[in-house]
């Protein structure tokens, strides 16, 4: 057969079809974004509800209806009258029992049983959703590049905080002990933000190509950025000092506003020895802490929000309108709270308002150092 001449053309045309179509290098380790998010999503959710099943478990008094800890065991609850029983008969063996419920009724102690039962059922589901969804994503090799660190890293959090709370609640089990050591609930509510904070930067960077996200890297605004920072280190303080007001039922006393008991500082509020006890355990001294904090705070907010409305990106603008508006919302919370001795349903609010606004700041920061591209129109 003769040799058929070929058109330089056609010779043009086959190495074309061989080019590698836009954005291969970008999928390239890229994973399931898009399923991981909605998995962080779910994972999110029910950290979230946990914050406030945890909240209402503190105002219930029902920490420590549950006497010991056992992780696998103990997700099964009592299911006959003997063990019913048993489980009350440990929990009269502890101090608050003796000193402050003693009388109460196996009915009553059913209630509070249940809601820390479903404090900790509510630990284990969240543990088994990421266990199935990491090991899921792992083996089907879906994690994007870079992520199997941080995914893991979700994990061992978790796990640390199912330790802490032991390590609360058996604070509480000591003698002369009615409630949880007041430090050990701030930690606990404290890591409880933090892996909530990490779960809301992971979702926020998946909802954004890599590519996109190096694109907007080089429009972020610094200065606003590093003041996100500080507004999230002084919200992360005052989440702390909020927990020691739990803690020792410091936001029932003092039910007047701006003043305490008449005064700008509360009565008598270094008589605790050593000094440095105060500070942890006077709830008048304890709730004037988080009052100031909530001033500066909102003081600080204001300062980072009027900086934000001059950035040249609507949505950054956005989320600061949205991260002051619920600021302003969440002091006027923590009033009320104040004024009507912090009743569960208005203390577990000021809570939940607590949660979305610490979201609404992490978003407003993560929105100042990736701003989304925009049409020179929308500078208007």
């Amino acid at each position: 057969m003769a040799n058929k001449t070929r058109n330089i053309f056609e010779d043009v045309a086959d190495v074309q079809k061989q080019v590698a179509s836009p954005g291969g290098i970008d999928r390239g380790g890229q994973g399931a974004r898009g399923p991981i998010r909605i998995w962080l999503g779910v994972i999110f959710a029910l950290v979230g509800i946990m914050i406030i099943v945890g909240g209402l478990t503190r105002l219930t008094d029902s920490g420590l209806s549950i006497t010991e800890w056992a992780p696998i065991t103990g997700a099964k609850p009592p299911a006959s009258e003997a063990e019913w029983a048993t489980a009350f008969e440990k929990y009269q063996a502890i101090p608050e029992y003796q000193l402050q419920n003693q009388g109460m009724t196996l009915a009553e102690f059913k209630s509070i049983f249940w809601w820390e039962w479903g404090h900790r059922q509510l630990g284990r589901v969240i543990g088994l959703v990421w266990a199935l969804g990491f090991v899921g994503f792992l083996a089907m090799r879906k994690i994007p590049t870079g992520w199997r660190g941080r995914l893991l890293f979700l994990g061992a959090l978790g796990g640390l905080q199912g330790a802490i709370g032991w390590w609360m609640v058996s604070s509480g089990l000591k003698d002369g002990m009615l409630d949880v050591a007041s430090y050990r609930l701030a930690t606990h509510l404290g890591l409880a933000f933090v892996i909530f904070g990490f779960i809301t930067w992971y979702i926020l960077q998946l909802s954004r190509r890599e590519v996109d996200l190096l694109q907007a890297r080089r429009l972020a605004d610094s200065k606003l950025a590093r003041l996100g920072t500080w507004l999230i280190a002084l919200a992360f303080l005052q989440i702390l000092l909020g927990a020691l007001v739990a803690g020792i039922d410091a936001g029932r006393g003092f039910p007047d506003w701006p003043l305490m008991a008449g005064g700008f500082l509360p009565p008598q509020p270094f008589d605790l020895v050593p000094l440095w006890r105060n500070f942890f355990e006077d709830p008048g001294l304890v709730q004037f802490m988080h009052r100031m904090v909530g001033y500066v705070l909102f003081a600080f907010a204001l300062f980072v929000w009027s900086r934000a409305r001059k950035s040249a990106n609507a949505r950054t603008r956005f989320a600061h309108n949205a991260m002051i508006a619920m600021m302003s919302l969440q002091v006027v919370l923590g009033i009320v709270t104040v004024i009507y001795s912090a009743p569960a349903h208005i203390a577990i609010v000021h809570q939940l308002g607590a949660v979305v606004l610490w979201v609404l700041i992490l978003r407003a920061r993560f929105l100042a150092i990736y701003p989304h591209s925009q049409s020179i129109r929308g500078n208007n």
